[in-house]
């Protein structure tokens, strides 16, 4: 099923409301004026509030994205696409939920 290409641009936050900045190692191509996301590009988390039950802090500190293009290539390397599987996990890669998307260009889809 065709998905939304991730760029700079995209809006997201991670479950617990921060917001995630993506950042691209595309240099060449820009879709919808921002750079995509390829692999392994991936977003980061600064500023999460959260801890577990115990009181040990885990806040998100990555997104993970995780399902990358099968036809579309940017500099040879597949386009990230927007996932309902992309989450956030802390700097001890435990899982803390999903992304959270608010806007997502739309101009560009892919498989």
């Amino acid at each position: 099923m065709p998905q939304p290409v991730l760029t700079v641009a995209t809006l997201a936050h991670c479950p617990h409301g921060i917001p995630v900045q993506f950042i691209s190692s595309a240099v060449k191509v820009q879709f919808d004026a921002s750079p995509p996301l390829v692999t392994p590009d991936r977003g980061m988390v600064t500023g999460c509030p959260f801890t577990v039950p115990s009181g040990k802090p885990q806040p998100c500190a990555f997104a993970l994205v995780m399902q990358a293009a099968t036809k579309v290539l940017v500099e040879g390397r597949p386009v990230i696409l927007q996932s309902p599987g992309d989450i956030c996990q802390s700097a001890d890669q435990i899982p803390n939920g999903p992304v959270a998307y608010a806007r997502v260009q739309t101009k560009v889809i892919a498989t």
